[in-house]
C-alpha cells in the first residue's frame, strides 16, 4: 500500500510504502521428543515457535536456520516448507507474513534458550503450553496434518550451507 505524506522538514510530498514484513518460523520436530516451543522474552509474551525477521539480502531458508540457532541453540536441517501464513492480524505488532519450515535437529540435546527466548523445550502436539501466541496454534495444527499424512510439505529451494 502506498501513501503520500508531507516532509516535516521541507513540506514536500513523498511516498511511503506499507507492505507486510517477511518473517520465518521453524517447526523443529523430533519423533520422540515433539516440537520445540520457546517462551518469548518480549511482547507479546507467551509461547511460540522459534522464528524471526528475514534480514535484507537473506534467503528465507537461511533465516530459518539462523533463527533456530539463535533462539533454540540448535543447528537444524530443513526438511520442507509447511506454508506461508500472511493474514494481516496474525501478529498484533504489525502485518508480518511468515514462511514456515519444518526442520530436524541432529543433536536435540543441545536445545537451550537464547536471543529472544526466555526458555525453550520440546512439547508433544497434544500437550502444548499456554498461551500460544500469533497464529502458531494453526501452524501446529497444520503440521499435525503432515504427521497424519493428510497434508504434504513442499520442497525447499537449495541454499548456502545446505548439505
Amino acid at each position: 500500500m502506498q501513501k503520500t505524506d508531507l516532509c516535516v522538514h521541507c513540506g514536500k510530498p513523498y511516498k511511503r510504502y506499507f507492505n507486510p514484513t517477511p518473517t520465518t518460523d521453524i517447526i523443529i520436530h523430533d519423533p520422540m521428543l515433539g516440537v520445540v516451543i520457546i517462551e518469548r522474552a518480549n511482547e507479546p509474551h507467551g509461547f511460540a515457535l522459534p522464528g524471526g525477521y528475514i534480514d535484507e539480502g537473506e534467503q528465507a531458508e537461511c533465516a530459518a536456520v539462523r533463527e533456530a540457532h539463535e533462539e533454540a541453540g540448535l543447528l537444524v536441517e530443513l526438511v520442507g516448507l509447511l506454508g506461508v501464513y500472511s493474514r494481516p492480524e496474525r501478529d498484533p505488532r504489525q502485518h508480518n507474513m511468515s514462511v514456515v519450515f519444518v526442520a530436524r535437529a541432529p543433536n536435540p540435546g543441545a536445545l537451550k534458550a537464547g536471543d529472544d527466548a526466555a526458555r525453550a523445550a520440546f512439547y508433544q502436539l497434544d500437550d502444548l503450553p499456554s498461551p500460544i501466541v500469533f497464529d502458531h496454534l494453526q501452524i501446529l495444527a497444520d503440521f499435525g496434518k503432515v504427521l497424519a499424512n493428510e497434508r504434504n510439505l513442499a520442497p525447499i529451494e537449495p541454499f548456502p550451507g545446505q548439505s
